[in-house]
């Protein structure tokens, strides 16, 4: 049975968030802003997504201002004058083409090597200065750094909505700071910061209410997290919806507006039982609108069998299985990450019947991106 695409396209509205449709793009490091400055050309790629008919453009990621946050050169900052004045240039490009923009405010924590700018003497800085399991790497931080970087997300979160961004995210995935918290592998302390579920979901926590008093209450903030990291793919923070159900609850009740649960492929199960994604759980147990994610019109996951991450081939799918989720009212919204890289009018040509002139993803195409 072939389904329409009409559940992806209808307006999500809430908060601050008035979407024209339910797709967004999803959040891909570029590393194209030469002196963490978001420039003409980064405003560009924004707007051309926009023009394709997205509906909200969830940004790379963008560093708050602590002195440890940037794991990577030529990403953009959320902060000092010249950064925000190019994120206002974006975002004027984007609402002028019909969409709608948040950005996802971003610490690495411990992914951060030293040498790597604005101050190239600062190490890693993470919750018990471990990489992962095991691999020790920089700065265990104490309290008052924990506080610091409470006040930098805030501080990010209000200077977004000073230039007009519509919302912010919370990177709280894949093995940077928020999620070295999360993760119990990473997170050995013996503070109120380390041990249960709920104590490792303080920092994330103290770092949504702090937003949440600096940008008002009709502001929406998502929050983006995984089960999977970048230092372990099969790492889980939740082994059960009961687990699972723990870890959201303080993270609902500090305020989260709307989650966005990262999976490499949106079409995977997350539980014996059920055929839900972790979206759809999320939805399940907290009743909050919710985010999916994973290899959106492509038929193999960003990692891929031979584990050639971005630089390998995926070739364009249908969206029936989505557009089935989607129907089933499983999730609220979808993000797009490879297929929306790859062409800028993904969506219009998936809703022209199109899809014979998408072109696969690969290195190639990677490379020339715009």
């Amino acid at each position: 049975m072939s389904h329409s695409l009409d559940s992806l396209l209808r307006p999500f509205a809430h908060k601050s968030l008035k979407l024209r449709n339910r797709v967004a793009m999803a959040p891909m490091t570029r590393t194209a802003s030469p002196g963490y400055v978001p420039n003409d050309q980064v405003a560009g790629y924004y707007r051309r997504r926009a023009e394709g008919e997205v509906g909200l453009i969830i940004t790379e990621g963008t560093f708050v201002d602590g002195k440890a946050a940037n794991g990577y050169e030529n990403v953009p900052a959320i902060y000092g004058e010249e950064a925000l004045a190019g994120w206002k240039n974006v975002v004027d490009q984007v609402h002028a083409a019909g969409g709608q923009i948040i950005p996802q405010l971003w610490h690495v924590g411990s992914v951060r090597q030293e040498g790597v700018g604005p101050d190239k003497s600062i190490p890693g800085y993470s919750p018990s200065g471990l990489f992962k399991p095991g691999k020790p790497n920089g700065h265990t931080m104490t309290k008052a750094d924990i506080q610091d970087v409470v006040r930098a997300f805030a501080d990010a979160a209000k200077a977004a909505k000073e230039v007009g961004f519509d919302g912010v995210e919370l990177h709280g995935a894949h093995g940077y700071l928020i999620d070295q918290f999360f993760w119990e592998g990473t997170n050995q302390r013996d503070d109120e910061y380390g041990g249960s579920i709920e104590n490792r979901t303080r920092f994330a926590v103290e770092i949504v209410k702090a937003v949440r008093e600096a940008v008002g209450e009709d502001f929406a903030i998502v929050l983006r997290y995984s089960q999977w990291k970048q230092q372990d793919y099969d790492a889980r923070l939740a082994h059960t919806p009961e687990e699972l159900k723990r870890f959201l609850t303080p993270l609902v009740e500090a305020s989260v507006d709307i989650f966005h649960a990262s999976t490499r492929r949106f079409w995977v199960p997350e539980f014996a039982g059920s055929d839900m994604n972790l979206a759809g759980w999320t939805k399940e147990l907290t009743g909050k609108p919710v985010i999916s994610v994973g290899s959106v019109g492509l038929d193999d996951d960003f990692i891929g069998g031979n584990n050639q991450g971005m630089g390998g081939t995926a070739n364009p799918t249908g969206l029936d299985e989505l557009a089935r989720r989607m129907d089933n009212n499983e999730f609220d919204m979808i993000a797009v990450g490879r297929a929306l890289l790859q062409d800028p009018n993904w969506l219009v040509k998936m809703k022209q019947g199109r899809e014979e002139e998408i072109v696969p993803f690969t290195k190639e195409a990677l490379a020339s991106l715009s």
